[in-house]
């Protein structure tokens, strides 16, 4: 599954979540929107598989329309930079818990940038 078929839909998920996950327009990357959980775990983990087999040297992650993102759902995105075979994943405008774990957990991962909101 690519990160475009990684979707699940605008309406909620078990639980009142929901997660819309699709192509970043005019860059090689992924873009989200709603709330990274349990609940939307499923779709953000295809979404960032899809995003690093198509990696090439630098992958977008653009999460300003996303109102939360739990510790696994960090920690996704920390394994996926991890496992990238060369350059970097940034990561725009991710909610504020996204950068504080990222600190905390893999306090020297180079792999990922991050751009605040």
């Amino acid at each position: 599954m690519d990160a475009a078929e990684a979707v699940d839909g605008p309406g909620p998920a078990r639980g009142g979540a929901a997660l819309e996950v699709g192509p970043l327009p005019g860059r090689p990357g992924i873009r989200a929107r709603g709330e990274i959980s349990e609940v939307t775990r499923s779709p953000w983990e295809a979404a960032l598989a899809g995003l690093a087999r198509q990696h090439a040297d630098v992958s977008y992650v653009e999460l300003s329309e996303v109102g939360f993102v739990d510790v696994a759902g960090v920690a996704a995105l920390a394994v996926t930079a991890l496992g990238l075979p060369a350059g970097r994943m940034v990561v725009e405008h991710p909610p504020p818990q996204v950068p504080r774990v990222l600190g905390l957990f893999w306090p020297g991962l180079h792999r990922i940038e991050v751009a605040p909101r």
